[in-house]
């Protein structure tokens, strides 16, 4: 064989390999051309990861100030609402792995099945394909088109699956099932759209349901766009995504607000101002004060000590 076809051949199977392993995925370098603005760490396949710290401290964070500073940055479609809760008291946080699901057609449905099992070696039904990929502060952000009646393909074994996996729960655009069995895992704060006692039917010969199109592509959820990596902030009944980029700017902002409420509600107790001015822009006088409210309870507040610290070092004061 010539050197040239022999390189043609081997590019070729190599080529084919490649789309083998991320078959129904995005590739690593599609997913870092879709999000240019991030700097940081990422994973192997090319999704931002975020820090554990930012996420950890994302828990402090309402919707609000999240919306807020998103909006600002003229990211003004990354919330959805209307949602059923599991856990709904406790607040999710973590980086969103997204699977996309259409309703069953049986002529994609079987190609994809076997790319699935064939070249990729999945054994198991395509709505565990995804949940195989999850890591430890990851959040399952499924669009299921609303499927409601035999449209569930998480019940509680899968639930179980994805929790030991991750830590979290799911947004799942679409009914779920086994909603008892959610519910005894402690951990698994999630939002959906319905319950039914259904179950999804992916069968291309009799019955099919639904057909799963994408792994980690970018996702409709609601009136929200979520990309891979996005930091997910679900609580009080809504879900905002953060992009990556801009999670540690919420963050800071957050607790900055945090520490200003704490600051204000207390010196309005004790009537050392007037509603007045802690509700307009402050004087210098307030501002000095809680300058030195800062340093004076800094080993106190519900903020790492670090940041007060580095928000000192900005103010003039």
């Amino acid at each position: 064989m010539r050197p040239y076809f022999k390189s043609l051949v081997c590019l070729t199977v190599f080529l084919g390999s490649v789309f083998a392993v991320t078959a129904q995925q995005i590739s690593k370098e599609e997913l870092i051309f879709l999000t240019p603005e991030w700097k940081g760490e990422r994973f192997e396949d090319g999704r931002p990861k975020v820090s554990d710290d930012i996420l950890k401290r994302m828990k402090g964070v309402t919707i609000e100030e999240a919306w807020a500073v998103l909006k600002g940055e003229n990211f003004k479609y990354q919330y959805a609402e209307d949602w059923q809760t599991i856990n709904p008291d406790s607040v999710l946080v973590g980086r969103a792995v997204t699977a996309v699901f259409m309703p069953g057609r049986p002529d994609i449905h079987r190609v994809i099945d076997d790319r699935g099992h064939n070249q990729d070696g999945r054994i198991k039904s395509q709505n565990a394909w995804t949940i195989d990929l999850l890591q430890k502060g990851d959040v399952y952000v499924v669009d299921q088109f609303g499927a409601h009646v035999d449209g569930p393909t998480i019940g509680d074994n899968l639930g179980n699956s994805i929790y030991a996996k991750t830590g979290n729960g799911i947004v799942y655009d679409g009914a779920i099932r086994d909603i008892n069995g959610l519910k005894e895992i402690g951990g698994f704060t999630s939002f959906f759209r319905t319950y039914h006692p259904s179950h999804h039917l992916n069968n291309p010969d009799d019955d099919l349901n639904t057909t799963l199109i994408g792994i980690n592509t970018p996702t409709r959820i609601g009136m929200a766009t979520v990309i891979p990596g996005d930091v997910v902030l679900g609580r009080d009944g809504g879900v905002i995504f953060i992009p990556p980029h801009l999670a540690e700017k919420v963050v800071k902002i957050s607790e900055v607000v945090r520490l200003r409420d704490m600051f204000g509600h207390q010196r309005l107790r004790e009537q050392k101002y007037t509603p007045g001015e802690i509700d307009n822009r402050w004087s210098d006088e307030i501002e000095k004060d809680f300058s030195q409210w800062l340093n004076a309870h800094i080993d106190e507040l519900p903020v790492p000590k670090e940041q007060i610290q580095e928000l000192l070092k900005t103010r003039t004061w």
